[in-house]
């Protein structure tokens, strides 16, 4: 992992295309803004996480549904 130190108004640039910009610091919190290519998505790491547990549910929940529908 890649730390960095940045202030407000500050920002750094990923791959060319896409760059996070310090919005906000407060106390223990900091609102980031990010520019990125509308084919970039974007989500916050809980609702990634999220997101491929359901998708994993729901790969095996057909996947198992559909060998029942075999047999």
């Amino acid at each position: 992992m890649l730390a960095l130190t940045r202030k407000k108004d500050e920002s750094i640039i990923i791959n060319g295309n896409i760059e996070v910009t310090i919005m906000e610091v407060k106390g223990d919190h900091v609102k980031l803004g990010i520019s990125a290519p509308k084919k970039v998505p974007i989500y916050r790491k809980e609702v990634f996480d999220q997101i491929q547990k359901e998708n994993e549910e729901a790969m095996n929940s057909t996947t198992m549904d559909g060998l029942k529908d075999l047999l």
